[in-house]
Parts: structure tokens; sequence; C-alpha cells
């Protein structure tokens, strides 16, 4: 059983490849000052609602892992209470897999990417399917995206961390990168208007 919120990641079968790769005194070190946050704090709030994109981990009762890409506006992932997130589930391919996962098997985990930033903040909780709660729905959804939610996903979070920076390949979005792109031609024509007028 847990004693302290990162122990559901560092199981004894863990903390043995911790200390066996001499790493295990760092961590307890850590888990005696700071630990893991189990509450949604500001500066997960303000990261949340920045967030477009983010990865949701289910498994089968069995433990056969999915992971599944998860995409909406930003923001769509939304603190609902001190310890709980919720989306809307959008239409997709009609696999059902993350929502038959959590039929029988509540364990999730969320890998949250900032890839512009470089930052990742990985969860652990519980997650349940909520259908047919229209009014969680509204509050969840936005109306100014092009996708019609079909359900609640609500998440209790049991443990959370940041991850370091390292290995992760900075992307840009392309909305930011077209913006550039399109600064830098007006700003190629307005030299070319000017050479124009020189010659």
């Amino acid at each position: 059983m847990s004693t302290i919120p990162s122990d559901i990641a560092f199981t004894p079968a863990v903390k043995a490849v911790q200390t066996a790769k001499g790493s295990r005194a760092a961590y307890h070190r850590m888990e005696r000052s700071r630990g893991w946050q189990t509450q949604v704090t500001p500066d997960l709030a303000e990261f949340l609602s920045n967030l477009d994109m983010f990865y949701l981990g289910t498994a089968t009762a069995d433990g056969q892992p999915y992971i599944q890409y998860r995409g909406g506006p930003a923001g769509f992932l939304k603190p609902i209470g001190p310890g709980t997130l919720a989306f809307a589930d959008f239409g997709g391919n009609q696999q059902y897999l993350s929502v038959g996962n959590l039929s029988e098997n509540s364990k999730a985990f969320l890998f949250l990417m900032d890839y512009e930033s470089r930052r990742r903040i990985k969860i652990w909780g519980r997650a349940r399917v909520v259908e047919g709660d229209d009014p969680l729905v509204a509050k969840l959804a936005q109306p100014s995206y092009a996708a019609t939610p079909e359900r609640a996903i609500v998440f209790d979070i049991e443990a959370w961390d940041v991850n370091c920076p390292q290995h992760i390949h900075r992307r840009i979005p392309e909305a930011k990168a077209q913006s550039e792109i399109d600064r830098l031609k007006q700003e190629i024509d307005t030299l070319k208007a000017r050479l124009g007028d020189a010659a």
C-alpha cells in the first residue's frame, strides 16, 4: 500500500533497481523533502490552460497497456476540484479502447507535453467515464471547437510530478510557425519593394 504519493510509481521493484543503479538515495531525499503533489496547484492549472493535447494511458483488467493521444482546444483538460481533472471526450474512430479499459480497470495515467517549452508533467490516478451528465459535459465543452463531446472522462489525481526537459525535442505549434512565416514573407515583400524603388 502506498504511504507517500511517489510510491504509486516507485514500487518495491522500481526501488530495488534504483538501489542497484545508484539513484535511490537521491529519490529518497526527494520523498523526504518536497515529494510529489496530489492536488491541483496554481502552476498545474496554468499549465493545463495552455495545453491542447496530452496522452492518456489505460490498461485492460489483466494489465495490457494502451496509450491514446487526446487533442482539443487549449485548456480542454480542466480542473473541476482540488484533486480532480476532467475533459470532454470527442467522437473518434469508435474503437472505444480507453472507454472499455476504464470500464474494468480505473487505473489511469496522463502524460502532459508542452513541446514548445520543453516541459512535461506526469499524473497518476484513477479515471471514470461519465455518460449522460449534460451539465458536466457543457462545463467541459468549448463551443468554438468543431467537435461534439460524447461523454466526459473524470480523472482523480493520486500523484503528479514535473519531469526534467532532457531529451525533449522542441516542437512549435503550426499556428505559431505560420504566423512567423507570414511575418517573414511580409518583411521580404517590404525589402523587395524598397530595392525596386531604389533601382
